[in-house]
This record gives C-alpha cells, sequence and structure tokens, in this order.
C-alpha cells in the first residue's frame, strides 16, 4: 500500500516544485519595477502606466498560454505540457537577463509569462486528480507553494539589491529551479485529468449555466484583488511610503509569506468552515485593510496592513477553484483554463488599471480603487451561497 502511494506523492512534490517555479518567475518582477524605471527609460524614467504595462503584458501571455493549454491537456499529454512550461519559462528569463531596450523586456516578460501560464493551467487539474476527495485543501496547498515561491524568489532579489547584484544577475540564477523541475518530472507518470469512463462536460454547456458564470467572475475578482496590491506592493513602498527598495522588497516577501499561511490555514480549516463562508469573511477583512493602506497616517501601519492583506485575500482564488471542481467535476483541463485565465485577466487588468488612476492622483488612490474587487465578489458570493447546489450541474439531476 504504501510503495503504491509512492508514486502519486513523488507527483504531487513535483507540482509542488512547478508551481514554485511559475511564482519565481512571476514575482521577482515586481521589486525591480523601479529599476525597470532608471534602466530603460528616459531621464525622467518611465511612467506609471509604462511600468503597469510590464505586469499586465506577462499575464496577458499568461491568459493566451492558459487558453491554448486547456484544450490541448484534455486531448494530449500532461506530462509533456509541464516540461514545455518549465522550459519556456526559463527561456524568457534567459531573454530577460539580456534585454537591451524596453520593447525586447516586454517581449522577454511575454515569453516567461506564457511558459508560467502553461503551468499554471495544467498544475491545479493535476492535483485535482491526485486529492480528487479534499479538492478545497488541496488546491490550498498547492497554491500556498506559489505563495513560498514568491518569498523566495522576492528574497533573491531584495538580497541582490542590498549587495549591488544586478537584476539581470537574478533572472539568469532564477533558471536553475525550472530546469531542476523539468529533470524531476522526467521520471514521473501522471494520472489522467478526467474519469476515462466518464464524458467531459463540454465548455459551450458550462458556459451557459449561471453557477460557473459566478465562477468565473469570482476567480477573476480573487486575481484582481491579490495582484492588484502585489504588482504595485514595492512601488508603493518606495514612492507612496517613503521607505527604500529593499523596504519595498521585503514588504512584497511579508505580503507573500503571509498568502502562504493563508493558504495553509484555508487547507487547514476546510472541513470545518463552509469553503463560500470562509471566503466572505476573508473579503471583509480584505476591504477593511485596504482603506487602511491609502488613507493611514502612518506609512508602518499602512505596510503592515498590506502585508495583512495578503493572509486575508490568499484562500479566494485557490477555494474558488476548488468549489468550481466540486461543482463540475468533469469539466476537465478546459474548464480549468477558462477558470484560469479568467482569474489572471483580474491579475492582468486590475495592475494596469492602478497604474492609470495612479498616473492621474497617486498610489494611494490608485490602491483603493482595487477594493472595489473583494467588494464586489462578496455580493457574488452572496449569491453562490444561496443558489441551490443541485442547479450548479443540472445535467445530472
Amino acid at each position: 500500500m504504501l510503495s503504491a502511494l509512492t508514486p502519486s506523492r513523488h507527483a504531487l512534490y513535483a507540482c509542488y516544485a512547478a508551481m514554485m517555479c511559475l511564482a519565481m518567475a512571476l514575482n521577482f518582477l515586481p521589486v525591480y519595477l523601479t529599476t525597470f524605471s532608471d534602466a530603460f527609460g528616459p531621464s525622467s524614467g518611465l511612467t506609471t502606466e509604462q511600468l503597469g504595462r510590464i505586469p499586465a503584458v506577462m499575464f496577458l501571455s499568461f491568459i493566451i498560454a492558459i487558453l491554448i493549454t486547456g484544450p490541448l491537456a484534455d486531448r494530449g499529454n500532461a506530462k509533456l505540457i509541464i516540461l514545455s512550461g518549465l522550459m519556456t519559462t526559463a527561456a524568457g528569463l534567459g531573454l530577460m537577463a539580456f534585454a537591451p531596450s524596453y520593447a525586447f523586456l516586454l517581449l522577454a516578460v511575454a515569453i516567461m509569462g506564457f511558459g508560467a501560464g502553461v503551468l499554471d493551467m495544467i498544475l491545479s487539474p493535476i492535483v485535482a486528480a491526485l486529492q480528487p476527495e479534499r479538492r478545497s485543501a488541496a488546491m490550498n496547498w498547492l497554491h500556498s507553494y506559489f505563495c513560498i515561491g514568491a518569498v523566495s524568489a522576492v528574497l533573491i532579489a531584495s538580497i541582490a539589491l542590498k549587495w549591488d547584484i544586478s537584476w539581470r544577475m537574478v533572472a539568469l540564477g532564477l533558471i536553475i529551479a525550472p530546469l531542476a523541475t523539468f529533470l524531476l518530472f522526467m521520471r514521473l507518470t501522471l494520472p489522467p485529468l478526467i474519469q476515462e469512463h466518464v464524458q467531459r462536460e463540454s465548455m459551450p454547456t458550462l458556459i451557459r449555466q449561471p453557477y460557473f458564470i459566478a465562477c468565473m467572475i469570482a476567480i477573476f475578482l480573487g486575481g484582481a484583488t491579490e495582484t492588484g496590491l502585489s504588482q504595485w506592493l514595492p512601488a508603493f513602498a518606495e514612492q507612496g511610503l517613503g521607505y527604500s527598495k529593499e523596504v519595498g522588497g521585503f514588504a512584497l516577501a511579508g505580503f507573500s509569506v503571509g498568502m502562504a499561511l493563508g493558504r495553509m490555514a484555508a487547507a487547514l480549516l476546510h472541513e470545518r468552515i463552509p469553503a463560500v463562508s470562509l471566503m466572505l469573511g476573508c473579503c471583509a477583512v480584505t476591504v477593511v485593510l485596504f482603506f487602511v493602506i491609502s488613507f493611514a497616517p502612518n506609512p508602518a501601519i499602512a505596510l503592515t496592513a498590506a502585508i495583512a492583506a495578503g493572509f486575508s485575500g490568499s484562500c479566494l482564488w485557490p477555494t474558488m477553484l476548488a468549489i468550481s471542481a466540486d461543482a463540475y467535476p468533469q469539466g476537465g483541463a478546459t474548464m480549468f483554463s477558462v477558470l484560469t485565465a479568467a482569474g489572471n485577466a483580474g491579475c492582468s487588468l486590475i495592475p494596469w488599471l492602478v497604474g492609470i488612476v495612479s498616473a492621474h492622483s497617486n498610489l494611494h488612490i490608485g490602491l483603493l480603487t482595487v477594493t472595489l474587487c473583494p467588494a464586489a465578489m462578496m455580493l457574488l458570493l452572496v449569491w453562490m451561497s444561496r443558489w441551490p447546489h443541485r442547479l450548479a450541474h443540472p445535467s445530472r439531476n
């Protein structure tokens, strides 16, 4: 029995490692936004809109990868998809290290985002297939490793800033992670993403169901809540609160630690607190924290609230994935790709919106606009809690 469980356990650990890889690729970027401004901008630096465009391009590429990869995963080889995602992520990091201009940087970021998007799409359905009886806990554990990877990248980048090591060397160093994980997956056999004897639910069927549409909107808002703050936190600490670049980097690391702890806590509480109730409470706390971030009279209080928002908003994305997987267990990788694309649409658009609003006011007001996301999610969750569960999948009545 123990030997039979070993391959499954190894596959789970490999998925955790891959999740850390994509997090490291995505999350060292915000630490260097102001550095990119100095390196690629004119004497006055890049505008806040141009800075906001960098994560926007990354997440747009991320979304494109997810939408392309999802249908392929239902018909192809999940292992091959993971391997290609790891290599593309490594290639994007390598191109970033040698970017000679702002336009080339955007191209490199797009390639890196594409590889990370491939990984992000495929990992959730694999983990759901590995642990079908505890999807909520499994999703929160998987996505807690995203936060661990983010913390690792941010700490590396922050220490590099402190020791005056070039961001180009950091990008090259991070390539080691996807290459090592590539070798790890080469030895594994992965499970089928849906039960072979059951027909997969088609996207046209799912997209006509109000409950599934609500899941898509909710995960959009969850992604927006998370990255609307995280992508701007180092710049906000530096430009909005007057801290150094190093402090901004460590603040993002603290935010990611809070997210990891929050997701682990959600995984441990999944049998005690209903998923929707947990998310409602987290949304309410996050709304309060965003007001503190924007209007606190003391920079230390604002920064502490920003780190705490990492904890309070951490469970929104993975728990919504689990709710969707429980409602539509035969949705397959295509369903996960659509949901993940919706979440990353929020990740792409809201940081850009923060940059646009900040350009006409300041970062305090720009970040305040993110408050609309958890507030709207609360209203949507109330509706979802009242929707009869049997109507979430009427085809199986």
